[in-house]
């Protein structure tokens, strides 16, 4: 199952049975909001804090896939998920709620496929036959803990990116019925890679590097060409992130086309909307695969995809401490049988 030097195979294909998502005020107003499940009117989502209301947008979107999938929490094994905010508390209160057994995750925003990846392994494994997965952020919480305060009004260079406030969740289990079934197939596990960027407003540039490295590694691994897939998306790399990510693997003989290459950052929001660089957080991969990408793919727009997210492994007390950014990619293909 190990396949190259940092892939796995998923040769009992896990089934991606049943998938949700929830976001906010913002996300109401995107390119995306017909492929959100629950989408709330105001930040606060009748909480006290936004780390709450954090909290209660991982919940809907695990409700969210139970219910689509018709499942109980009590059939889950096991639950994989994470967030942004400190010692992943939202997430961690969430799984109070579900009283699913747990296993808290942080890459920042490369949690989604992280999650994927290690769902996909329990359940190829026989390890368990019902597992939940997902991520969230909150664009509020994490302006709080990492940048100045929203009433401070500090202004933001273009390279800026916007936190997503979204939650995306699936439900994988090990149906032995594929035929028509959105599976899992392989997952490449990233590195942690850092060119010595410290800038906190550019993630994209710093990430750009982590992601290319994922991407080429996944095709040296498999022994498999582009084309295979009909898109391969990045996670939150924004214009910035996605376009030095697309110079690498042109850099690196990639033949990976314009139109396959796309970022959920870039698709969540309309051009118009102030979100200087795009999306980011991560509940941005999470929101846009566990909603309008599976949507398309069930809807036969899309048969194979690869999903790459990138997540940047900075902390407020590690740039006090003038440290350089630290990147990941963690990559899952997805395929409809």
């Amino acid at each position: 199952m190990l396949t190259g030097k940092q892939s796995w195979q998923f040769n009992n294909n896990p089934v991606i049975e049943s998938w949700g998502n929830s976001g906010g005020p913002f996300e109401a107003e995107g390119k995306l909001a017909a492929d959100f499940d629950v989408l709330h009117e105001d930040l606060w989502m009748g909480e006290e804090s936004y780390e709450k209301a954090h909290r209660v947008l991982l919940e809907e979107a695990i409700k969210s896939a139970l219910q689509k999938g018709e499942f109980q929490k009590e059939d889950m094994q096991f639950m994989l998920a994470g967030d942004l905010i400190n010692q992943i508390t939202p997430t961690s209160f969430a799984a109070r709620t579900m009283a699913i057994p747990y296993f808290g995750l942080f890459g920042a925003c490369s949690t989604s496929m992280e999650g994927l990846a290690l769902a996909s392994f329990i359940i190829n494994y026989q390890g368990a036959q019902k597992v939940v997965t997902g991520a969230s952020s909150h664009n509020s919480a994490a302006e709080k803990q990492f940048r100045y305060p929203t009433e401070y009004g500090g202004q933001k260079p273009p390279t800026a990116q916007w936190t997503v406030t979204g939650a995306g969740a699936a439900v994988l289990t090990d149906n032995s019925d594929k035929r028509g079934k959105i599976v899992t197939t392989s997952a490449t596990i990233g590195k942690v890679i850092d060119m010595g960027l410290s800038d906190p407003f550019n993630m994209g540039g710093a990430m750009a590097p982590a992601a290319a490295d994922t991407i080429i590694n996944h095709f040296k691994d498999l022994n498999r060409q582009p084309s295979y897939y009909d898109l391969i998306v990045t996670g939150d790399l924004g214009r910035i992130g996605q376009a030095t990510t697309y110079d690498l693997l042109q850099q690196a003989g990639l033949g990976i086309t314009r139109e396959q290459f796309q970022d959920c950052g870039l698709l969540i929001y309309k051009e118009d909307q102030p979100v200087q660089s795009g999306g980011s957080g991560a509940g941005c991969s999470a929101s846009v695969l566990y909603g309008h990408l599976l949507n398309q793919m069930k809807n036969g727009i899309y048969r194979k995809i690869l999903v790459v997210a990138t997540g940047a492994l900075l902390s407020p007390l590690s740039f006090q401490q003038n440290e350089t950014i630290p990147c990941i990619a963690h990559a899952v293909a997805i395929e409809m049988k």
